[in-house]
């Protein structure tokens, strides 16, 4: 069984609608893809309705967070999307993010970069606008030569010219909320050193004590070391290890099942979600 639970769509910051997302991931041979839009669950119903024979969906959600300055993400699955006090937190950090972007492109307008507001929502194509649309009209309009090099610091990245802060939450608050939502929390790419600060073992140690449920560990971020490194910080904490592609379609070179979860550990959490269940296409 090839699983693969990290993917995003065109409902957050992905170039594939969710449709074509299940479609792609049923020709890349996975058997499971969880469907985890940034703050969002907009893309499930699109999903669950294309679903292949064979193929199936797990709900998620990745969510923007923030502790002592370092950005974090957490990956949650198979929670309750009608959780009222969840679903509010979402609509926060996602109406944020549109804020974010709209600032983000005046700033940019101001620096003489040649993009619009109207272009970066068309890029969107619906879904909801983010800094990676503002990074892709910055690539299409010639003014940077890759979208890494929007997220560093002469754009878009922390201290940049055209930064802006957003709405984010505690992951502490994320892990609460998760679990009484009825879902499973796994902390994203930890040691993605390339995109920024990242957490000390002790805050992840903490979240551990917390709530937390498990560790992404084989990413693309994640170097032979750093695997290694979280897989003796996991058994230590008790923690599950999970591997995923982060798939965002053309917006990042890697494909879907470029790394992919044990199916025990995916069983693990199946077993500990009572939020929602994955959905399967006979």
């Amino acid at each position: 069984m090839r699983i693969d639970l990290h993917a995003h769509s065109t409902a957050s910051d992905g170039t594939d609608s969710p449709a074509e997302l299940v479609r792609a991931a049923a020709r890349a041979g996975l058997d499971v893809v969880a469907l985890t839009d940034h703050d969002t669950t907009a893309g499930y119903r699109e999903a669950i309705e294309a679903l292949p024979a064979g193929m199936t969906l797990v709900p998620g959600a990745e969510l923007s967070c923030r502790l002592d300055g370092v950005g974090v993400h957490m990956l949650a699955y198979l929670f309750d999307p009608a959780e009222p006090e969840f679903a509010r937190e979402r609509d926060l950090v996602r109406e944020d993010r549109v804020r974010r972007a709209e600032a983000m492109t005046g700033k940019l307008v101001e620096l003489g970069a040649g993009i619009t507001w109207e272009r970066v929502r068309e890029i969107a194509a619906g879904g909801a606008v983010g800094r990676p649309h503002v990074a892709s009209a910055l690539l299409e309009a010639g003014v940077i030569g890759s979208i890494d090099e929007a997220f560093g610091r002469e754009w878009l990245g922390s201290g940049g010219r055209a930064y802006v802060a957003k709405h984010e939450l505690d992951p502490f608050e994320a892990v609460r909320l998760v679990k009484a939502a009825g879902g499973v929390s796994v902390l994203a790419h930890p040691r993605a050193v390339k995109r920024g600060r990242v957490l000390p073992e002790s805050a992840v140690a903490e979240l551990a004590a917390a709530g937390l449920d498990g560790v992404e560990v084989d990413h693309m971020d994640h170097d032979p070391a750093a695997r290694a490194g979280l897989r003796g910080l996991a058994a230590e904490l008790g923690l599950l290890t999970t591997g995923s592609s982060d798939y965002h379609g053309t917006r990042k070179k890697v494909g879907l099942g470029a790394e992919t979860t044990d199916p025990e550990v995916y069983e693990r959490i199946v077993g500990r979600a009572s939020g929602a269940a994955p959905v399967r296409r006979d």
